[in-house]
């Protein structure tokens, strides 16, 4: 292999690593928001208990990201330097605007929220979760918005060889990047519910069956009933985009070759094998016409064929056609899913239908896969441009390394990243099997001034009984445990 196709499968590498844990922490983040400001409003000790379980998870996602993250970054300098040196002028601002903003928010916070529950107010804490959840959110807005850009550059010039932004407001707001983000930010909260669910389905399915369990599985599929829908509406927008701005990557996705007669439409190819070499895609299975209803809206409308392309500026179909399908039909999965929890919720078989619950806990990590295979399908999809029209990946690469080097720094990140990282998510995955705690009731928790959280007067917080024989009450019964 070449050094440019090494580069390119070493940064593929860390940043499926990478992706994972980004998109943990967008939906944990939001989902303890949630539980805080249920626990707040309600008193009921299961949100608190629930927040306490969950933010041990977060926390080791939250570690991960940002390693994972330091590490991808410099691959730009050492692997991508005449990406840097073109692109550097939109690229290089926007990922610092990254840091300025949403990282400073959530470092200030961070602590605050793992470490402070009972040093600050309720509200104060509440705060804290509230501003590492929006930090969460503006470090996608910003990360997507440089990704978007290179996808559909615009509001820039090139001067003696260079990106200059002239535009900034349309550099950030470029024409893929309402649904990029979107998509991404749904997809994670998609992610994120399906875990829970898959944990929650786990334990019942042991007979770990209490009040904090139920609580997890359900809100987790009244997310999924949300939210499932709403992601097939923005793919579908998120289409139209793609064939408006890259009708390469779109044809490729569909395994489209050539234009039949006029009228016909384009059918909607579900399986195949495309052939890059043969310029057609064998043994399709296809249904008239629905291709042309899906990608256009319309009966009769047609689309880019990859013949319309030369060779050389053809995405590589084999690959996208497949992470495409991937990505699709583990959605369809979650669509089921939340319509048969939903169907059970109306029959109160929510927890116990054993078969639904196998069914939640398989799809568990179906939410991260299908993130990868909607990412490899985007990014492959631009190929051969690292920026669109701009700039290809075969100039963009650092032109003093060897494919020696970068295959021995290839194997050295495998190495290293399949321990340190396959340590953390086993540790969090233990987490997740210790299950949250299972003390009798939801009794309410107090806090603020006065109250045992947040003492005003000594005595407050001394919430220890006594029986009619002058012992104090048993430990485990003290602060509401």
């Amino acid at each position: 292999m070449d050094p440019i196709t090494l580069s390119r499968i070493q940064f593929g590498f860390t940043i499926s690593f990478h992706i994972v844990f980004p998109a943990l922490t967008i939906g944990l983040a939001s989902y303890l928001a949630v539980l805080e400001g249920l626990w707040l409003r309600t008193g009921r000790k299961v949100y608190l208990d629930l927040y306490q379980f969950w933010i041990k998870v977060f926390a080791v996602a939250f570690g991960m990201g940002v390693v994972s993250g330091l590490v991808m970054a410099y691959q730009f300098g050492t692997n991508w330097s005449n990406f840097s040196r073109f692109a550097g002028g939109v690229t290089g601002p926007l990922l610092a605007y990254e840091v300025l903003t949403a990282f400073f928010l959530e470092a200030g916070f961070l602590g605050v929220m793992l470490f402070g529950r009972e040093r600050v107010g309720p509200a104060l804490h509440f705060v804290s979760t509230l501003a590492v959840a929006l930090g969460t959110l503006v470090s996608a807005t910003w990360i997507l918005a440089s990704n978007s850009w290179m996808h559909t550059p615009q509001g820039h010039e090139i001067i003696d060889g260079r990106v200059v932004p002239v535009d900034w407001l349309r550099v950030i707001f470029n024409p893929s990047f309402p649904y990029r983000l979107t998509h991404t930010v749904v997809a994670s909260y998609i992610a994120t519910a399906l875990m829970v669910a898959g944990a929650a389905a786990w334990h019942l399915l042991r007979g770990n069956d209490n009040t904090r369990i139920r609580t997890m599985l359900s809100m987790a599929m009244w997310m999924l009933l949300a939210a499932t829908p709403i992601q097939a509406f923005i793919g579908d927008q998120h289409g139209l985009n793609t064939l408006q701005y890259q009708p390469a990557k779109l044809a490729a996705i569909e395994g489209h070759w050539e234009h039949g007669a006029e009228g016909e439409g384009v059918p909607l190819i579900l399986f195949g094998l495309p052939d890059m070499a043969a310029e057609t895609t064998r043994y399709a299975v296809e249904i008239p016409r629905a291709g042309s209803l899906l990608l256009t809206h319309s009966w009769d409308g047609r689309i880019p064929a990859l013949k319309d392309f030369a060779p050389a500026d053809r995405p590589n179909a084999t690959i996208v056609f497949w992470t495409f399908r991937l990505m699709v039909g583990l959605g369809l999965l979650m669509i089921a899913l939340s319509a048969w929890g939903l169907w059970l919720r109306r029959g109160q078989r929510l927890f116990s239908q054993r078969g639904f619950l196998r069914f939640a806990l398989a799809l568990s990590p179906a939410g991260l896969v299908a993130i990868l295979a909607g990412w490899y399908t985007t990014e492959i999809g631009r190929q051969p441009w690292i920026v669109h029209g701009l700039m290809r990946t075969a100039d963009a690469a650092s032109p003093q390394h060897s494919a020696t080097q970068v295959g021995f720094t290839l194997a050295l990140f495998v190495v290293v990243y399949c321990v340190v990282f396959g340590a953390g998510t086993a540790y969090g995955l233990r987490l997740i099997t210790k299950g949250p705690a299972s003390d009798e009731g939801d009794l309410p928790v107090q806090g603020g001034p006065g109250e045992p959280r947040h003492p005003m007067r000594p005595l407050s917080a001394a919430t220890e009984g006594v029986d009619a024989h002058g012992d104090t009450a048993a430990p485990e019964h003290r602060h509401g445990h």
